[in-house]
C-alpha cells in the first residue's frame, strides 16, 4: 500500500488498483508542473477562452482541487517561518476586478523591493457586509512579515488615490482598508481556521485572477509518500480522528482516507516535509540574493 501524506490528512491506496507508483517522495511544488508552450503560442491558441462573448476577461471561480492547493501551501509554508501575518486590503471606492488585481500587483511589488525575504498568498473575494460597496472585491494575503501599519496603510491609501481609487468624501480614510492580524504559525489549528473561512467557503466569481503566492511558496511541497508504517505512528498515539472509505462496485476499497490530529505529539511526524520546504526555501533565497 502506498500513503499520501499532508499535514492532518493522509491517502491510502493500492498501486495495483490505481496503476500509479510514485517516483518521488515529495510533491506539490512548481518544479514539477509539465513545461507551458511559450507565451506566444499560448496567446494564439488561448485567446478564445481569456475573454467571453462580451471582450471582458473570463469569469473566474476558486475550484475545489484550487481551495486544497491553497490549504496545503499555506499550512506548508506557516511551517517554514516563525512570523506570520494576515493582511486584508480593501478600497476606498468601488472598483472592477482588473483594476483591482493590478493595484494589489503593484502593492506587493513594492512590498518585494523593500521588505527582505517577502513571501505571500494571496485570495480574492467579494464584500458582502459592505452595502455601499457590495460586491466588491478585496484581498486576503497571509504573510512572513509583521507590517508597520502606519506606514503600509498610508502607503496602500495613497496608491489607489495616485491610480483613480477616491473616495466619494475627500477625507474618508477607514482604518480597515489595511488590517493587519498576527498568526501564530506555531498554532497550526489557528492558520487552517483562517484558510477555511476566507478560502474553502469563497464561492465567488471573478474577472481576473482568483490567488497566487510568490516564487519560493510556490517551489514548496505540500505533500510526500510514505509506506502504511507512517500510519502506525498515529496510531500508537491514537491520533487518528476519523476514517472514510472508497470503495468499487464490489465493495472493495479503493482509497482509505485518515484525518488527523495535529498537536505536540503528531507535528514532529511531519519534520521531513518542514525541514525540505526550509532548505528549498534557503536555496532559493541564496540564488536569487547571488544574482
Amino acid at each position: 500500500m502506498i500513503v499520501k501524506n499532508t499535514y492532518g490528512t493522509s491517502i491510502q491506496y493500492s498501486p495495483k488498483a490505481f496503476g500509479y507508483v510514485p517516483t518521488r517522495e515529495f510533491v506539490g511544488s512548481s518544479l514539477l508542473r509539465k513545461k507551458q508552450q511559450p507565451k506566444e503560442k499560448r496567446k494564439k491558441t488561448d485567446s478564445k477562452t481569456d475573454k467571453g462573448n462580451s471582450g471582458l476577461p473570463k469569469q473566474r471561480s476558486l475550484s475545489p482541487r484550487s481551495k486544497q492547493k491553497i490549504k496545503r501551501k499555506v499550512v506548508c509554508f506557516s511551517r517554514c517561518y516563525d512570523k506570520m501575518s494576515f493582511v486584508t486590503l480593501t478600497f476606498l471606492n468601488k472598483v472592477d476586478d482588473v483594476q483591482a488585481v493590478k493595484m494589489l500587483k503593484k502593492f506587493l511589488d513594492n512590498a518585494k523591493k523593500r521588505l527582505d525575504d517577502f513571501q505571500y498568498i494571496w485570495v480574492a473575494e467579494r464584500q458582502a457586509k459592505n452595502d455601499e460597496f457590495k460586491g466588491n472585491v478585496h484581498f486576503h494575503i497571509i504573510t512572513n512579515k509583521y507590517w508597520k501599519i502606519d506606514k503600509w496603510w498610508d502607503y496602500w491609501i495613497d496608491l489607489q488615490l495616485k491610480n483613480g481609487i477616491k473616495p466619494r468624501d475627500k477625507n474618508f480614510k477607514p482604518s480597515s482598508a489595511f488590517d493587519v492580524k498576527r498568526l501564530n504559525s506555531k498554532n497550526i489549528k489557528a492558520i487552517g481556521t483562517y484558510v477555511t473561512k476566507y478560502v474553502t467557503k469563497n464561492k465567488a466569481t471573478f474577472r481576473c485572477q482568483v490567488w497566487n503566492c510568490s516564487k519560493a511558496v510556490s517551489l514548496i511541497n505540500t505533500d510526500f509518500y510514505t509506506s502504511h508504517e507512517f500510519l502506525e505512528n498515529f496510531e500508537r498515539l491514537n491520533a487518528i480522528r476519523g476514517v472514510f472509505k472508497v470503495k468499487d462496485k464490489l465493495g472493495e476499497t479503493l482509497i482509505t482516507v485518515k484525518n488527523m490530529d495535529l498537536n505536540r505529539q503528531t507535528l514532529h511526524l511531519y519534520r521531513r516535509l518542514d525541514e525540505r520546504n526550509k532548505a528549498i526555501i534557503e536555496k532559493y533565497i541564496t540564488n536569487k540574493n547571488a544574482k
